[in-house]
């Protein structure tokens, strides 16, 4: 379970960041910046957090208020196009910068989850598995999860007959089977394999 120790050892406002999207073939990358006082953190609330894939849909939805009145938190986003300009990688990344900037306050240092550094103007500790292991970073990834989920579920009511309100963008079959139905629409990742095959691209 994540725990404020990696906080603690830094010292300070700590920025904890995590992305979610990279590898559904639609919508954009989201990835968010949140820094916690543990002083005033709920107990009970950093004893229901965890990495954002063990918890349920309703869990999540459940912290996501509690999260956002209790961080100092901003999201940001990378496009489809930028996805497909830069690659998904370096959208993400991009993404990280864009929540780090957009934070109130000004954290002395960043744990970033996984083991690509983004480039923050701080000092930045890469951690593997790091919604796991901070309490930071698990805040940022149930935040993340949940603002894309919702984004996704308003895409699929104006582009119906994907399933986005399901399955996120992920290419799962029913999602496989609509692009053959429907064709591509422009929420669609062009340098993603499976799409430039129903392009003709690749």
């Amino acid at each position: 379970m994540p725990d404020f120790a990696m906080e603690e050892r830094v010292g300070g406002p700590v920025a904890g960041l995590d992305e979610v999207g990279r590898g559904p073939w639609a919508g954009p990358v989201v990835a968010c910046a949140a820094v916690i006082d543990r002083a005033r953190f709920p107990k009970d609330l950093a004893a229901q957090l965890d990495d954002s894939k063990n918890l349920t849909a309703a869990q999540r939805e459940a912290l996501y208020p509690q999260l956002i009145q209790n961080t100092d938190y901003a999201i940001a986003e990378a496009s489809v196009t930028e996805i497909d300009e830069l690659n998904i990688l370096q959208a993400s990344l991009l993404a990280m910068r864009r929540a780090f900037a957009g934070l109130a306050s000004t954290p002395v240092a960043a744990l970033v989850d996984g083991n690509r550094d983004p480039g923050l103007p701080c000092p930045t500790e890469l951690v593997v598995k790091g919604d796991s292991r901070s309490l930071s970073i698990a805040a940022a990834s149930v935040i993340a999860k949940v603002h894309r989920d919702r984004l996704m579920a308003d895409l699929a009511a104006a582009f119906p007959g994907y399933g986005w309100e399901r399955n996120a963008g992920y290419g799962v079959k029913t999602h496989r089977e609509a692009l053959t139905r429907l064709g591509v629409t422009p929420h669609h990742r062009r340098s993603f394999a499976p799409i430039k095959v129903l392009l003709g691209t690749r």
